[in-house]
């Protein structure tokens, strides 16, 4: 499974802020869209990761406000990135390595979508299922196996079956 099934799966929305965005406006839009992460784009590019970790470490650092925070002065500016191509297991490594809850999918310079510890852990659980099911019926419709007729039992075999049966 790649990368791009995830995609696929989950679909592509969006959400982006500017870096000298207030970081309140970032915080309010994770708020309302029940998201942990923004991605930040700069004249199409990205340049960074805003995750909720970030934002509660703000918090703590000061007090439980965020103030006039920029977004720029709290993202991670060198974020963890895979393209579509990317095997799940790989991204799973690279998460757990990590400890990254988000990751971008980047083609090239195009950003494609995020995908999460969630949707990567949904994705494996539905693939396992589908091979779980795939086996039960496979076994469910193995054919019964006949016993072999006596004759068909090498020579050595049949005199030690007629000694036994006495």
């Amino acid at each position: 499974m790649k990368v791009s099934d995830i995609l696929r799966v989950k679909g592509s929305a969006l959400f982006t802020v500017q870096p000298d965005s207030p970081l309140w406006t970032a915080v309010q839009m994770m708020a309302e869209h029940d998201i942990g992460s923004v991605v930040v784009m700069h004249h199409g590019d990205l340049v960074g990761m805003l995750t909720f970790r970030e934002v509660i470490n703000t918090l703590h650092a000061n007090n439980g406000q965020v103030g006039t925070r920029l977004v720029r002065s709290v993202m991670d500016d060198a974020p963890l990135t895979v393209t579509p191509a990317t095997d799940v297991m790989e991204v799973r490594r690279l998460m757990l390595e990590r400890h990254a809850r988000y990751l971008p999918v980047l083609e090239g310079r195009t950003l494609l979508g995020v995908i999460s510890f969630y949707d990567v852990a949904r994705a494996v659980l539905e693939e396992q299922s589908f091979e779980n099911r795939m086996l039960k019926a496979y076994i469910r419709d193995w054919p019964e196996e006949e016993p072999a007729p006596e004759s068909a039992a090498p020579s050595h075999l049949r005199s030690t079956e007629r000694a036994a049966r006495g």
